[in-house]
Formats: structure tokens, C-alpha cells, sequence
């Protein structure tokens, strides 16, 4: 198979979570365990440090290979979902992954990942723990996918646990309350590894605690630093990102890294990751701005910040995946706004139709469309240059305008 053909063998034959939902996900890590001794452990031959929470896991672990970097180190990069091309979920020094490895990978592979009925994301981990370890990484940052105790990611033993803050995301996975969501989270701790929790959390910080302290785990809320650390990522929720990241590096053991290199990092966060879809700017006069917030929590903070921009019109290219609960998010959107609803290109897409009728429940009105890029076409045409734009909603719908 070449390239073209192997993803979308992947796609059709192996369940993607980010595609179709709740029926690609696995309850046990069986399948991962199973592929790792078929692949000779390559997690055991590499470095890490693991990145869990509800928001800011994938800027933080950009920031933390990004100050890597700057130290000198090659560092491993994984993180999903990806927003154009899946090579961009396995990096190395910023660089993705060949598609000839991906391909022959694969190909190597084919008759195991059928027969064990591997999922995407299992699949997905097993690539990427075996590219690093191939490429002999001095250290790889490594995303939870969904929860932590039970994603695939989590047979490694880093060198330093992060889970960034708890939110409700998954609910349908990882249970109703705070609580429960936390207590899947901090699965990822581990015996005598450091865990930096990045917000302390009134309702959730004794669910990490007694964690911790079953583990014989050092713990430590980064939201306790009150210094301001500054980045080139623009949203005002990088702050508690910078914070994290800061306070995992500083758990590192073994690694030389000095402050000069943790500021550069936070500087060259998009130069050295090419992270994309975070508060980014895509045009001046109007201005497009996309980001990927896409829960509660992630919103709220998100849609504050757009609202205190100055604009003469605001215009919203608003999409969301069919399992959203758009009764908690629409309260956070503002009434005064233009709305383009439009569809993700993915299967658990929510019909546009659909979000515009629930939207105007809210107070919230505005036209369809049938694409993201015709939402955002419309947009423009409207949009004078004193005018502001911002896609979002799904981190589907980012990856149709970056």
C-alpha cells in the first residue's frame, strides 16, 4: 500500500474516536500491551514525560518539547487529534513523521492490527513509541488521548506525570461529576514519579492528593507560582499552560535546562512544535481568529477574551460534533454576534440545521451552511475590515481553515 492507501485502510478498518465516537473506544489496555510485546517494548527505551487533563494538555506538551528543544535535546512529540495530515500527531524536533514510515509501518504490521482488532488510537501509539525509540529520542512528550488510567498511552513511565486541570469532557467515558473525571485522569500517576497538577481545583485536588499519596508520588499545583510567564501562544488560558510547563520542567531529573531555555521555549513555542489552531490569527482587516476550544471550560475563558477585543461586528463560524452538549456552552456566546452554523466533515459532525435551531434557542441567530469553508466564505463577504471572525467550536472545524 502506498501512503494514500494506508490511512485510508486505517480509517475504514481501525475505529477513530475523533471520527465516529463512542464505538472506537477501549475500556482496557489489553490491545495496547499486546502490541507493545509484539513491537519489543519500545516505550522502555526512551525517556518521557506524560500530559493529561481536560484543557491545555496539547499546548502544554508543545511548550515542554519546545523548551527542550532549546536545551539542545531531541525531543518526541505526541499529541491528537491531528488538524490536517496524521503525520502531525508523531513528531520529532518539530518535524513529522515520513509518510513512508507511517506506510511501512503499517505494512509491517497489517496482519497483527487485523487480527487483534486494534483501534486507530492503539494503533496510533504503537507507531509512534516505536519511531521514537527507532530515532533514538532523548525524550518524548507524550498526550493522553482521552481520560488517562485507561488510554493507551499510559504504559509508559515517565520521568515527570502533568495533568493540567479537570473539566467535564468525555462524560459518556469518564464519569458525571468532577470527581470521577478526575480520579480517570489520575490514573497516569505513578509509584515515586512527580506529578505537577496545573490548576488547583477546590472539587478535585484531594482526588489527586490521596493519588499521590498512594503512589509515594512529590505533587505540585503549577496554579501556586505567581509568576507571569509569557509565550507566543496568544490565548489568555496559555497563562496557567505556561505555569505547567514551567513547573514540569523544573521536576525534570537528569536534563540540563536552564532558564534562558525555558523562556526561549515558551517564545518559539509555534517556530519549534508548529503548533496550529490555538488562539491563532489567520488575516488581518477583517481579522480571522480560530481556536480549538471546544469544551466548557475551554470556551468560556476562550469567548471572554474575543468579546474584549475591539470590533465594529463580530462574526461566529460556529460548528460542533453531534455528542456536544450545546446547552453548556451557548450561554458563554455572545447574543450581539453574526452566526455561519455550519457541519464538520466528520461523520459525528451535528447537522448545521440542527445547531442553528438549537442556537436560536438561546438567542443566538444566524444563517447555515453546508461546509465550514462556505460558512467562512460568507463571513468574509460580510466582514468589513474593522470587523473580527472567529471560527470555532470543534477542533474539526479549526482543521478546515488552518
Amino acid at each position: 500500500m502506498n501512503y494514500q492507501e494506508t490511512l485510508q485502510w486505517m480509517f475504514a478498518q481501525l475505529p477513530m474516536f475523533q471520527r465516529v465516537g463512542e464505538s472506537a473506544f477501549k475500556k482496557d489496555l489489553t490491545n495496547t500491551l499486546a502490541f507493545s510485546k509484539e513491537l519489543g517494548f519500545p516505550e522502555k527505551k526512551f525517556k518521557s514525560i506524560h500530559v493529561g487533563g481536560t484543557n491545555g494538555k496539547g499546548s502544554t506538551s508543545h511548550m515542554l518539547a519546545s523548551i527542550l528543544q532549546e536545551a539542545g535535546y531531541k525531543v518526541g512529540l505526541y499529541t491528537s487529534p491531528h488538524l490536517k495530515n496524521f503525520t502531525e500527531r508523531i513528531r520529532i524536533n518539530g518535524k513529522e513523521i515520513p509518510k513512508r514510515s507511517v506506510t511501512a509501518f503499517v505494512n509491517t504490521h497489517k496482519d497483527f492490527l487485523e487480527s487483534q482488532k486494534l483501534s486507530f488510537f492503539e494503533m496510533t501509539v504503537g507507531m509512534a513509541f516505536d519511531y521514537f525509540a527507532n530515532e533514538k529520542v532523548d525524550i518524548a512528550v507524550v498526550e493522553v488521548g482521552l481520560g488517562g488510567r485507561l488510554d493507551s498511552t499510559n504504559i509508559i513511565t515517565p520521568l515527570v506525570a502533568v495533568i493540567t486541570n479537570i473539566g467535564y469532557d468525555h462524560m459518556q467515558f469518564l464519569g458525571e461529576t468532577l470527581p470521577e473525571i478526575a480520579g480517570e485522569k489520575a490514573g497516569i500517576i505513578k509509584e515515586h514519579i512527580p506529578v505537577v497538577i496545573g490548576e488547583y481545583q477546590e472539587e478535585v485536588a484531594s482526588v489527586f492528593l490521596k493519588k499521590a499519596a498512594e503512589m509515594k508520588a512529590s505533587i505540585q499545583f503549577a496554579s501556586e507560582d505567581t509568576t507571569m510567564y509569557t509565550s507566543d501562544l496568544l490565548g489568555d488560558y496559555q497563562q496557567s499552560n505556561t505555569k505547567t510547563a514551567f513547573a514540569a520542567i523544573k521536576k525534570l531529573q537528569g536534563f540540563s535546562i536552564s532558564d534562558e531555555n525555558i523562556k526561549a521555549g515558551l517564545q518559539n513555542v509555534v517556530n519549534n512544535t508548529q503548533l496550529k489552531g490555538r488562539w491563532q490569527i489567520l488575516q488581518q482587516h477583517p481579522t480571522v481568529i480560530c481556536d480549538t476550544a471546544h469544551n466548557k471550560e475551554g470556551l468560556q475563558i476562550a469567548l471572554n477574551q474575543l468579546v474584549r477585543q475591539e470590533y465594529e461586528i463580530l462574526h461566529i463560524v460556529l460548528g460542533v460534533v453531534s455528542d456536544k452538549k450545546v446547552a453548556d456552552i451557548f450561554p458563554f456566546f455572545p447574543k450581539n454576534a453574526q452566526y455561519y452554523f455550519c457541519k464538520p466533515n466528520i461523520p459525528r459532525g451535528l447537522s448545521e440545521v440542527v445547531l442553528q435551531q438549537q442556537a436560536a434557542t438561546f438567542g443566538l441567530q444566524g444563517k447555515t451552511f453546508s461546509s465550514v469553508k462556505k460558512a467562512l466564505n460568507a463571513a468574509l463577504k460580510s466582514a468589513n475590515q474593522q470587523d473580527i471572525i472567529y471560527v470555532g467550536g470543534s477542533t474539526f472545524v479549526v482543521a478546515e481553515v488552518v
